[in-house]
């Protein structure tokens, strides 16, 4: 039995553009509405967004849709 907790995880923007299939300027589109998860400030110019984050909003669309995880 695992009795690790799992510890939270930072993934960069090219790879939630790569999870997600959305482009740059749509991510921010919809993260200025509100329909998406805002990054963490990692440092400088870049950011990065919690994989549980994204995995969430990727779960939420799939329930939009009719489908299950």
């Amino acid at each position: 039995m695992n009795t690790e907790t799992t510890k939270p995880r930072l993934i960069a923007r090219a790879e939630v553009i790569k999870r997600v299939s959305l482009c740059k300027a749509s991510i921010y589109k919809r993260m200025k509405v509100g329909e998406f998860p805002k990054p963490i400030n990692i440092g400088g110019r870049r950011v990065a967004w919690l994989e549980s984050d994204i995995e969430n909003w990727i779960t939420e669309r799939l329930a939009l849709a009719g489908r299950a995880a």
